[in-house]
């Protein structure tokens, strides 16, 4: 199926700013050349600009790549800075990018039962 991102084993997102000009074959050579990954692994690759409203996935489908385009109207997404870093996302951390939250999530905070203060 076409753009069948539920096939892909990891997902990659690209911190910091990427040219969101660059279209499959620039952003393919960014993953191979500067973050030492390989653009035909079963992987979701993601990239931000710097207005942070838009973002691109590129796929492999093992017959050509897909390249999936997201704008928003209104907001930005909450996408991690640090320059020249590609991290993994597990898929709750995707769905949390894309609903506008941080991939970022604070831990659970402990609960305190009545008399635990000292």
């Amino acid at each position: 199926m076409l753009g069948d991102i539920t096939r892909a084993k990891e997902i990659y997102i690209a911190c910091g700013y990427t040219d969101m000009r660059k279209s499959i074959d620039g952003l393919a050579a960014l993953m191979q050349e500067s973050m030492g990954l390989n653009p035909f692994s079963p992987a979701l690759y993601l990239f931000c600009g710097k207005r942070r409203d838009r973002i691109k996935a590129l796929l492999w489908e093992g017959d050509g790549f897909v390249l999936l385009y997201k704008r928003l109207e209104n907001g930005n997404y909450k996408w991690p800075r640090t320059e020249n870093e590609v991290r993994t996302l597990s898929w709750k951390e995707f769905r949390w990018l894309l609903e506008g939250l941080s991939v970022d999530q604070p831990r659970a905070i402990k609960s305190v039962e009545p008399g635990d203060f000292c």
